[in-house]
């Protein structure tokens, strides 16, 4: 929906509310989508949000709770009573209603789930004794299966008997008399195959299957890598248990990206909720900014060491924010990239020397590069020679010196189990101002020696 039309429809949310035209405007709600309503509810004010919430059927209301980020769901869920809670907790597919009750104070969770259909709340238990941010904490309990030696015809029916409980059927799971996994039967072959036929002689033996405790991560790159649409989960004795979808590995990826976004820049996910401790908060911080106010400190100090070179040029100092931008960007252009290869673990270990190399490599080039042009600058702004050799060579050595740091860093803390994401920067920081103004004012030094 274009912001102009979300607008638009904000508007005349809010005329319909004045007026309390309850007709109209439950089909205004009605006819908009379920992502667009959240969207069009976090623009309005917290009494409207209330107010429009109420008027929504629990299963329009169930799919705009998902669509909502962690802050404005969890601050309308606080608001809702606990038989409107679940109402909309039953509509939920399976893994949805167990992400949803994972987040609620453990009395609430007791009690909506007391109040939801038994067999719904079987199969939310089932699926909370699994860790958050595994495939058994991300998969849904709804899927369609038949055994190996019946027929397309029962495995089409089967279909039609789960419409309401399955939405979106992507393949049919073929499992032996004892529950296990053999085969899958896409949707397409399944319409295509004459009705007599037995699925083990149209199913597909090469299953692409993750366990019940893999990492979400590992089954995102499962799909990406193969192309899949729904993967199927497993126990310890393959056994068939649950399937994750599409939808399930987008916000997987979505989620994983904000997360390392977060620890880039130092920020957990307790950071995300608004009324969570500044203590904790800080707790959280302090160690790694403690990190780089040392090493500023030890920048400080080796730039008093050098203080008699300052005295005699002063243009040297023109140069420090050049010197220590370029090392720092070029730092962090080469950890970014191993990050994410550790993160997503392409390539292993051989991979892993053959890209510090390659970013050697690339450092090597990027500073003669920019060594030679501020070499020129130096030469047609001030005219000295030998003082664009200084620079020029201080700048070259900085970007050599910070592609190595910030590729060698991270491969070391993943190492020590440290987290690279959240780690890494302040030592990129801290040893880029060091190192960089120590090769600076060195090379600075004998230069002013060599002119004496």
């Amino acid at each position: 929906m274009e912001l102009q039309d979300r607008k638009e429809i904000v508007e005349n949310i809010r005329y319909l509310l004045q007026e309390k035209d309850v007709p109209k405007l439950k089909n205004i709600l009605v006819d908009t989508h379920p992502a667009d309503l959240a969207d069009i509810i976090r623009d309005m004010e917290d009494h409207e949000q209330d107010e429009i919430f109420r008027y929504l059927e629990p299963e329009t209301a169930s799919e705009v709770v998902l669509e909502f980020d962690d802050v404005t769901r969890e601050q309308l869920i606080k608001k809702i009573d606990m038989a409107r809670l679940s109402e909309i907790v039953d509509e939920m597919d399976s893994d949805d209603a167990a992400d949803l009750v994972a987040t609620l104070p453990d009395h609430v969770a007791e009690t909506v789930l007391s109040q939801i259909d038994k067999q719904d709340r079987v199969e939310v238990e089932k699926l909370l004794i699994h860790e958050e941010d595994t495939a058994g904490g991300i998969m849904a309990l709804e899927f369609v299966a038949v055994y190996d030696d019946q027929t397309v015809d029962d495995a089409i029916q089967e279909i039609r008997q789960k419409s309401q409980e399955v939405e979106q059927v992507y393949h049919v799971y073929a499992i032996d008399r004892s529950g296990r996994l053999v085969g899958v039967v896409p949707l397409k072959k399944l319409i295509l195959s004459k009705p007599k036929n037995l699925i083990k002689d149209v199913m597909t033996t090469e299953v692409q299957s993750v366990t019940v405790e893999k990492d979400q991560e590992y089954v995102a790159n499962l799909v990406s890598k193969y192309d899949l649409v729904s993967v199927p989960v497993v126990d310890s004795m393959n056994r068939l248990v649950g399937r994750i979808t599409i939808d399930d590995i987008v916000d997987v990826l979505q989620e994983e990206a904000n997360e390392d976004i977060r620890r880039m820049a130092g920020i957990t996910d307790e950071e995300v909720l608004q009324e969570t401790s500044s203590f904790r908060i800080s707790k959280n911080r302090l160690p790694w900014l403690v990190i780089a106010f040392i090493g500023e400190l030890v920048s400080a100090y080796i730039m008093s060491r050098f203080n008699a070179s300052l005295k005699q040029i002063v243009t040297l100092t023109f140069f420090v924010p050049v010197i220590m931008a370029m090392g720092g960007n070029s730092g962090i252009q080469a950890s970014t990239i191993v990050v994410r290869s550790i993160a997503l673990d392409e390539g292993g270990a051989s991979n892993r020397w053959e890209m510090l190399f390659r970013e050697f490599r690339v450092a090597l080039l990027n500073g003669f590069i920019f060594g030679l042009l501020i070499f020129l600058i130096i030469y047609i702004w001030l005219h000295q020679i030998m003082f664009g050799f200084v620079v020029s060579f201080a700048l070259m050595f900085v970007i050599i010196n910070s592609v190595i740091v910030g590729s060698i860093v991270p491969v070391t803390l993943h190492k020590l189990k440290f987290d690279p994401a959240i780690a890494t920067g302040p030592f990129i920081t801290t040893s880029n101002d060091i190192f960089g103004l120590l090769i600076y004012f060195s090379l600075a030094a004998v230069y002013f020696k060599w002119l004496q």
